[in-house]
């Protein structure tokens, strides 16, 4: 998982009558009325707020969140989810956003962000239903027909999650068998971060009335789920719930940091509670299976702890880079080129992963590698730096979307400052 939108450009209205050129008029004499105007039009240009610089920690934040993401998925390593808890710092920095964004009418914050999330997923749902289609996939599939057609309308709004064809078989030397399913993985972030955001202004009022009940009330909801107190029916309410439960104190963290409400805690109490409640969560995934390979991610309730402690320390420390420290400047473009594209990657990854998997296991038909170079086929590095190369490759592909859905100028490859908007650019 942030998720997946970034605070470069606004939904503001542009003024697309700046700079037509307009006919000359006659000269007329001046007065002191056409004196003073340029002077009070400069005065109330000067006087406007400037635009809010990028937090560059933020920036960093969300870059290794998305890395470890993809590394995770990869390598399977259940420890990874200990080391940086991605998803919970994901949906933190979005909450912040979110609450920075609320300043202005909620229906037009709502609508702009989903207006950012949705023609990325649209445009993976466009390619990957018409392909699982051509390979096989019919209404019949899910026992009912009308269901079919009626859950593809997930596709479109993600309120629950898009259905998938499962067990297709594999393109060959592209893609492995069941290629469907492994596109699907990533889709339950993007509809959490749905129900986040149309649920973000009652959380922000709920919030501002009763600050840590709102934080605490996920960790409550999750608790729970976790020891059986609440039972949902079906299966997609529960899921919804559990990703509620799971990251929403996260996401309303990330609110709490922006509205100033964590600098009101005494800076002691943040540095020794949120160590307690990670370690509470750490203890709780050793006492129920994470040393049998399980991670975090099949243990809700020590993922909410774990994540909670965790996000609460990294908001504690918020240095607000509005510039890029000197040890981290080499890699200011990787940066911004995964902040930009954090929502194509996101989604792309995972069919990026399974067809390097496919290409990198095609090369043991080849006996000079079989014989001499086993030891570099068994290895998952260079297949790493092949997942890479594919998601750049994606991000080429599709990650223009993401500009037009900002109303921004496309570009193939975003690693420098952002376009202008546009509803600027000339005609």
């Amino acid at each position: 998982m942030t998720v997946p939108t970034h605070p470069s450009g606004t939904d503001e209205p542009t003024r697309s009558q700046e700079n037509q050129e307009t006919p000359a008029t006659p000269a007329m004499p001046a007065t002191p009325a056409t004196r003073e105007a340029p002077t009070a039009a400069a005065a109330q240009e000067n006087t406007r707020p400037p635009a809010p610089a990028r937090d560059r920690y933020f920036d960093l934040l969300r870059a290794v969140a998305l890395f470890r993401v993809v590394f995770y998925h990869l390598m399977g390593w259940p420890w990874l989810t200990v080391v940086f808890p991605s998803m919970g710092v994901m949906f933190a920095l979005a909450g912040t956003l979110m609450a920075r964004s609320l300043k202005r009418p909620a229906l037009q914050v709502v609508r702009g962000r989903l207006r950012r999330l949705l023609p990325p997923l649209w445009l993976l749902g466009a390619l990957g239903v018409t392909g699982m289609v051509l390979r096989g996939w019919s209404p019949h599939d899910d026992g009912h027909p009308v269901w079919w057609w009626l859950h593809l309308g997930y596709w479109i709004l993600p309120l629950s999650d898009p259905p998938y064809a499962e067990g297709l078989s594999g393109v060959h030397g592209v893609l492995g068998a069941d290629w469907g399913s492994e596109m699907a993985i990533p889709l339950w972030y993007i509809r959490a971060y749905l129900w986040f955001v149309l649920l973000s202004p009652f959380l922000l009022r709920a919030l501002r009335a009763l600050p840590w009940a709102t934080v605490l009330s996920p960790v409550a909801l999750c608790a729970a789920m976790e020891f059986h107190f609440l039972r949902l029916p079906g299966e997609r309410l529960p899921d919804a719930a559990s990703d509620f439960g799971v990251f929403g104190a996260c996401w309303v963290l990330g609110m709490a940091h922006q509205e100033g409400i964590l600098k009101r805690v005494p800076r002691y109490v943040v540095p020794s509670v949120a160590p307690l409640v990670a370690a509470v969560g750490l203890w709780y995934a050793l006492t129920h299976g994470f040393r049998t390979d399980h991670d975090l991610n099949d243990m809700p309730f020590a993922q909410c702890l774990w994540s909670l402690g965790a996000v609460l320390l990294l908001l504690h420390i918020s240095p607000s880079w509005s510039e890029w420290p000197r040890r981290l400047r080499p890699f200011r473009r990787a940066v911004t080129l995964l902040n930009s594209r954090a929502v194509t990657i996101y989604l792309w990854h995972n069919l990026c992963i399974l067809a390097a998997a496919t290409l990198w296991d095609d090369l043991w038909r080849f006996d000079v590698l079989d014989e001499h170079f086993a030891w570099l086929l068994n290895s998952s590095w260079p297949e790493l730096a092949l997942v890479w190369a594919l998601v750049c490759g994606c991000v080429v592909l599709f990650g223009w979307v993401e500009d037009l859905a900002a109303k921004r100028r496309p570009r193939l490859w975003p690693a420098g400052p952002a376009g202008p908007r546009r509803g600027s650019l000339p005609a």
